[in-house]
């Protein structure tokens, strides 16, 4: 059983579908995907209808969903709305008005239960899956971190760092980092790749291709991003995917238009 991620789609179907299609995932592997399926992009509902299609997929939250649920049955919270529509809310709020209201409660229904973590082991190491990224955990009793300490720890993060969290987590070590065995490495989206000179300088690679499209790279040794830019569309923008267990990894280009 392999193990594949990605992250902040930004309602690119085709991107999407494009990607997987290259990493072409077995029926027994496992796919996470870590938040922001939705806002900014053409077809938000779409992508959130493939991935609840998927039947080895895992979806958490993002800050994006959690702007979604804050406008959904609150139609009078002015402020919610103006934040999300600045965020790229228009496309998703189309797409969920477009339902049908069988459909759109379960849609609703199932975004809410979505959750903000997840762990992992793959390639002989364990990996912790969230949005955005953690800030300054507690050492594990024991000094070990293996997947019960992880998860612990991460019931004690707050969920608005878990969703938010740029500034503090990118730009210094995880506290996850142990002489005892395969370190723990958090991978997270949130912070399109591109965007990362503005936040830290420890990347391990260049945070674009030749062409200028985000790319997943790794920081510091103990974080990986895979936020790919789907955000900012064509032409920097592109969904990608790593498969944890070797470091493969796989980008479908957003296209011009979409």
């Amino acid at each position: 059983m392999a193990v594949y991620v990605l992250s902040d789609v930004h309602g690119h179907l085709r991107a999407l579908d494009g990607a997987l299609a290259q990493a072409s995932p077995a029926d027994d592997d496992r796919v996470y995907v870590l938040g922001d399926m939705v806002d900014r992009g053409p077809d938000p509902m779409g992508v959130i209808r493939l991935l609840r299609g998927l039947p080895n997929a895992t979806v958490l939250a993002g800050n994006h969903e959690q702007l979604m649920l804050s406008c959904v049955g609150n139609p009078d919270d002015r402020a919610a709305w103006d934040l999300w529509m600045r965020n790229g809310g228009t496309t998703t709020a189309q797409g969920l008005m477009a339902l049908v209201p069988e459909a759109y409660e379960h849609t609703v229904s199932w975004v809410r239960r979505l959750p903000l973590f997840d762990v992992v082991t793959a390639g002989g190491r364990p990996w912790v899956l969230v949005h955005a990224g953690i800030v300054d955990p507690a050492p594990p009793e024991g000094g070990v971190w293996d997947e019960r300490s992880l998860f612990s720890m991460l019931l004690d993060q707050r969920p608005d760092d878990l969703l938010w969290v740029r500034s503090g987590f990118w730009d210094r070590p995880t506290g996850l980092v142990s002489e005892e065995g395969p370190s723990p490495v958090v991978v997270a989206g949130h912070t399109p790749s591109t965007y990362l000179p503005y936040v830290t300088d420890a990347m391990d690679g260049p945070v674009a291709d030749d062409d200028g499209r985000g790319v997943m790279v790794w920081v510091g040794g103990d974080k990986l991003d895979v936020d790919c830019a789907a955000a900012g569309g064509h032409p920097e923008g592109q969904v990608g995917i790593v498969r944890l267990d070797d470091g493969a990894t796989f980008y479908e280009p957003v296209r011009e238009g979409e």
